[in-house]
């Protein structure tokens, strides 16, 4: 059996730094916490995404709260994504307790309760600021694949968006893509057909009826302006903390097609606005991203592929990813080895399934002398972890059975009351709440329409009108007889007759 010594020094060495860290807790040996053994996780490799895993009741959200605590503190923004509505006590502080007290005796460092500046967003009608995009902004690629379209209903995606840049037509809302997709192989055929092909009407009919089945989800409220710019989650408080992004998330946990897309967009906004960063000391801003499996599980191959090179690049502009799920293998092997921060909860092996599953969560981490993985995985109580980070110069730290700090804000909602003067006191509120409906592709399609009507009655009753008739012209020339009979030789002669008559 290792010495605790040994242990001690282990952990220690493993986990030095020489750079800004954050401590997760105190390492555990045969289930005891070692004082001052400290888990800490350098700033430097945040950005290298992170997975946070565990059966319900472990305690992955509070885990969740203590990373975006300690990010805040050290100037780090975070978006948080609310899917049960617990995060938003990060805005009041913890009102303490006995055993929190005692849990960090036990780690090594003082408790301190303190809030945090928290925004708070919405996607859907709840109050908060209103996260929104234009469909221009999605593009014809990232659409497609969040339709889960086939490669002729991908080219004509590609099309409308080329027919709207091209006659200055605006794409801000889904009731503008759907015009234009009905204009195309209605009154608008034979110029679509000149301009840029036939257009087949079965397939149009098929994106018609996948942009309704979003729409159903309520992404029609997420579609259109004021839209939402990604800078204003990197928000730094006048203490120099970084703002908690919370998006509740609470109403539409059965709507998983609008919460992948609204991810989405998010992230290949972030990317193609950021600007590379490299190997910078510290992460721009960190993404949690609960419930995870809710993206992946809806993903189609190409939405997957395009989710696993996001993960891949965006590290490179400062973003850290950390993906929020009960079981490791929710997420796809591809994005789970990009993976730098490890945080495992207790797994429970209540099935033949289960213990396989354990077997393979084990089979993610470092060897351990220490540990025998497997076992530790179904042994771990609540508010205790294994954790396996990257030190600084980016190898794996020593796998750590870890005792968990507590949160410094409170573990529990907000009240009523609470919750309004949050978002009465938000500047992005205002900024964000006037909804914007200005002139695009819808109206301008309808006006066109109209005009062409009008001008087609117009021709339409000129050809119906019937011609008045035109008068006969008389001839002016004269019959010969008639010339001959009023001719003044003729009529001369015969008076001279009628003289010599009377005579």
């Amino acid at each position: 059996m290792a010495s605790k010594e040994e242990f001690f020094e282990h952990i220690e060495n493993g986990y030095a730094t020489k750079g800004d860290y954050i401590t997760m807790g105190a390492a555990m040996l045969n289930r005891e916490a070692m004082t001052n053994a400290l888990v800490k996780v350098p700033l430097k490799t945040l950005n290298r995404h992170g997975l946070i895993a565990g059966a319900t009741g472990t305690g992955k959200t509070k885990t969740l709260q203590v990373l975006a605590e300690n990010l805040s503190d050290k100037g780090i923004p975070v978006l948080l994504m609310d899917l049960k509505g617990d995060l938003s006590g990060l805005a009041q502080p913890s009102p303490g307790h006995p055993k929190i007290d005692e849990r960090h005796a036990k780690i090594g460092i003082p408790f301190e309760s303190k809030k945090f500046p928290v925004e708070i967003l919405s996607l859907s009608e709840q109050d908060g600021v209103k996260l929104r995009a234009t469909v221009s902004e999605f593009g014809p690629i990232l659409l497609s694949r969040i339709l889960d379209l086939s490669e002729t209903q991908e080219g004509i995606v590609a099309v409308i968006f080329k027919y709207c840049d091209d006659n200055k037509l605006p794409l801000l809302d889904l009731k503008d893509f759907k015009k234009v997709l009905q204009y195309a192989t209605g009154e608008g055929k034979s110029e679509f057909t000149e301009e840029y092909g036939r257009i087949s009407t079965s397939s149009t009919g098929t994106i018609l009826r996948k942009i309704i089945e979003l729409e159903q989800q309520g992404a029609d409220l997420f579609f259109g302006e004021k839209s939402f710019e990604v800078n204003d989650l990197t928000r730094i408080d006048e203490n120099g903390r970084g703002y908690i992004n919370i998006i509740r998330l609470t109403d539409i946990q059965d709507r998983p097609k609008l919460f992948s897309t609204f991810m989405l967009s998010l992230l290949a906004e972030i990317y193609d606005t950021f600007p590379e960063l490299g190997d910078s000391e510290k992460p721009e801003l960190i993404l949690f991203i609960d419930e995870a499996h809710l993206i992946f599980n809806e993903a189609s191959k190409a939405l997957l592929d395009q989710i696993e090179s996001i993960v891949k690049l965006i590290r490179s502009k400062g973003i850290g990813l950390y993906f929020v799920t009960q079981n490791p293998t929710d997420v796809p092997n591809e994005v789970l080895a990009q993976l730098g921060l490890k945080v495992q909860h207790a797994l429970r092996a209540f099935t033949a399934r289960d213990r396989k599953a354990i077997k393979l969560t084990a089979e993610n981490y470092p060897i351990s002398d220490y540990y025998d993985t497997k076992e530790v995985l179904t042994s771990l109580g609540i508010g205790e972890a294994l954790i396996s980070a990257l030190d600084e110069k980016g190898r794996p730290t020593p796998l750590a059975a870890t005792l968990l700090r507590a949160p410094m804000s409170r573990m529990d909602i907000l009240s009523e009351s609470e919750l309004k003067e949050l978002i009465d006191n938000s500047k992005l509120v205002k900024k964000y709440s006037e909804v914007i409906d200005r002139e695009s592709a819808y109206e301008i399609l309808n006006e066109k329409i109209e005009k062409a009507e009008e001008l087609a009655q117009k021709e339409k009753e000129k050809a119906q009108t019937p011609r008045r008739s035109t008068p006969t012209r008389r001839s002016t020339r004269q019959n010969p007889v008639i010339k001959v009979l009023t001719s003044a030789t003729f009529i001369r002669g015969v008076l001279g007759v009628l003289k010599k008559v009377m005579r």
